[in-house]
């Protein structure tokens, strides 16, 4: 991916419409920061601490596996707000 492919990821929710990619008011986000998915925000509106602390699994095909490959994100310690990326998997 080159420096215009992530400045479009920038700001989009992921797996929104991509005709409505942004953010939406009275919903919460996390940053998803580095790898392949860096910039984009992940809808933790209802979230419970516990899923949070969980971490997630997302499908993406800009990881190391391509399609149907998944890119793994954690919370940042103390800063729930951010999630980030600990490898990718098949």
């Amino acid at each position: 991916m080159n420096g215009d492919d992530e400045q479009l990821l920038r700001g989009r929710v992921y797996g929104t419409d991509p005709d409505h990619p942004g953010p939406r008011p009275s919903r919460t986000y996390a940053e998803l920061v580095g790898g392949p998915l860096d910039g984009l925000l992940l809808d933790v509106t209802g979230w419970t601490p516990d899923e949070i602390g969980t971490g997630v699994s997302l499908t993406t095909e800009l990881g190391q596996f391509g399609p149907g490959g998944r890119a793994m994100y954690d919370p940042r310690p103390g800063d729930q707000r951010r999630f980030d990326w600990t490898g990718d998997s098949p």
